[in-house]
This record gives C-alpha cells, structure tokens and sequence, in this order.
C-alpha cells in the first residue's frame, strides 16, 4: 500500500469494519488513505447512491464488511430483511466498484454457507454440495451470491481488467464492537450479557437456547481482520495458486471448537457467576457442529492468535466500557 492507495471500508462502523479499520492504522495506513461512509450518508442497498459514491471517489481497494448480522432468532425473525438488505448491497458495492475501475475488493462472508450437515471440519468445497441450515438459509443464500458476484466477475473481467476480487468466510466472530442485544445477538455476546445480568441480579440460575451439545468455533474479530488485509495483500500469484476460478474463497478461523455448554461454563466464570446453567432443549440447536477447515489459510501463512479465554476476557472488557448501560436500558 502506497500513500496514494485509497481504501474503501463499507461496514466501518459494524464490528468487522472497524476492526479491519484499526488493522489498517496500526500496521501503518494513514488515516487520509481510508474512505468511509455511515448508513445515514450512504445507503449501500440503494444503488444511485453507491453509484455516486464510487464515481466521485478514487478508490483502489475495497473491503466488503457492511451485512445485516444477527443470530438463530433475528434469523428467523426477519427472512426477507436478511436476504434482501444483503443480495442489494453486496451486488451494489460490487458491480460500482467494478464500473469505476476498482481492482482489488474484498468480500467477507459467513460459515454459514456450508450446508448444515458438511463434512467436519468444512473444507472450501462442501460449498453447494447439501442442504442448507433452515434457520439462517436465506442470509447464508445472500453470502454464497456475494461469493458468486466475485468469482463471475473475476471470469469475465479478470483478465480484461485486471481486477481480483477475493472472498474470505469467518466462523463465528466476537469482540469490540458486538451485538449485545437480548434477542438479535450472536451466541457469544448473548451468553455474555445474560450472564452479566445473572450476577448482577443474583440470580439462581441461568437457561441457554438450546441443548448446550451443538459444537461452534468462534474468532476473535482483530484476527478475523488482521487476516482479511493478509488475504488483501496475497500477491496474486500466491493467492490463485491455493484457489481456482469457480472456488475462489478461503475460510478463517482457528480450527478448533467446543461445545455450547463448554463455552457457556467459560462465559460464566469470566464474568463471575456462579449459579446453574440449564438448557432450554425446546428451542433451536441449529447446525450440530460448525469447524472450519483453515489448512488453506494457514498454507497461505496466516493463523490466529487470541486464545478464547484471552478472547473473551477482553469482549467481557468492552463491555464493560461500553455497551453495560445500553444493555441495561
């Protein structure tokens, strides 16, 4: 990257864009080389709007964080706002970026695309071979589209205009910046808040959603970035060598899960409760194990490096600092 590069982060203010935004400055971007835009000056599922954006700006890189996110409940809850808000911005910022000249772009997507019974751990060719999990199946459509929109225009465009536009698919994220809602949030930061409020209130006992045996991997969200800008950064000759046209993404994440009531028994002793842990075996599990297959990442020299305990010591500490009062309200 040279100091007249100019990086466009769409999502900057969402838990993965910011952190790629501190991954940039702390490896030596300059904050003039980084373009942003908030929802309320830039709506990426109106495409006039990211039309104008991308024809007034001389962006040369992309990364692609800005996704309507939620968990098992938001999921379900809202099928056509998950499908819809994500299909429109993703196709908007791609297709613009490619008009204006963009080389390079970045998009991220989600684990979810796997179907829900891939051979563990999910290597990146179980995609499209199976069934997806229904409780999330149309944001995991939406993805496998973002993941499709880069690899077409790679085919058709590629050589003709010599851009690369590349695709990673994170497991399960958590840190600054999370989703700490009672009903919409991912599991971490659900445990998190539940068990907080638990000790605060004295309470005897907590319930978790589900049976507590289902298997997750979860990544902290400044790996996750530091591993987007590493991918980024692939000369291209290294990074097609580990891909191929119509298989182009590459999973992240650190290879290793446990099980729902292990992580809920890990939550509660960071943040000090001390009652019971029951399960609610009457709502959804959803898939019975998500572990990514990292060995091409890793082939590639990136793994992670924020222990889960170390993880979640410091997502309870942002928190703490930041989202307890909203949480509270």
């Amino acid at each position: 990257m040279t100091q007249q590069r100019r990086i466009f982060i769409a999502g900057h203010r969402g838990m993965v864009g910011s952190a790629i935004l501190r991954q940039l400055l702390a490896q030596g971007v300059s904050p003039a080389q980084i373009v942003t835009r908030s929802h309320a000056d830039m709506d990426l599922t109106e495409q006039a709007q990211v039309r104008a954006f991308f024809q007034a700006e001389r962006i040369d890189e992309v990364y692609l964080a800005a996704a309507k996110v939620g968990g098992i409940h938001a999921n379900s809850t809202y099928p056509a706002e998950f499908i819809y808000a994500n299909l429109m911005l993703e196709a908007n910022v791609v297709h613009q970026a490619f008009s204006a000249g963009v080389k390079k772009l970045l998009f991220l997507g989600s684990s979810c695309i796997y179907p829900r019974l891939a051979p563990q751990p999910m290597a990146e060719d179980a995609l499209l071979t199976g069934p997806l999990e229904p409780t999330n199946e149309p944001y995991a459509v939406a993805k496998i589209a973002g993941i499709k929109l880069c690899e077409s225009y790679n085919r058709q465009y590629g050589a003709s205009h010599g851009i690369d536009y590349r695709s990673v698919m994170p497991t399960n994220l958590y840190g600054p910046g999370d989703n700490y809602h009672p009903q919409n949030s991912h599991v971490l930061p659900a445990l998190i808040r539940r068990f907080h409020e638990a000790r605060e209130a004295g309470a005897a006992s907590v319930t978790i959603w589900g049976t507590g045996t289902p298997k997750r991997e979860f990544l902290y969200v400044d790996d996750m970035a530091a591993a987007s800008i590493h991918v980024m950064n692939l000369a291209p000759e290294v990074y097609h060598a580990h891909t191929r046209p119509m298989l182009s993404h590459i999973n992240v994440g650190t290879g290793e899960d446990l099980s729902i009531g292990e992580l809920a028994a890990l939550v509660a002793r960071e943040v000090g409760y001390q009652g019971r842990i029951e399960c609610d075996s009457s709502k959804p599990d959803g898939p019975p194990r998500k572990l990514m297959d990292v060995q091409r990442l890793q082939n590639l020299g990136w793994r992670a490096t924020t222990s889960l305990a170390d993880g979640i010591h410091l997502a309870y500490l942002d928190f703490l600092q930041n989202h307890r009062t909203a949480a509270a309200s």
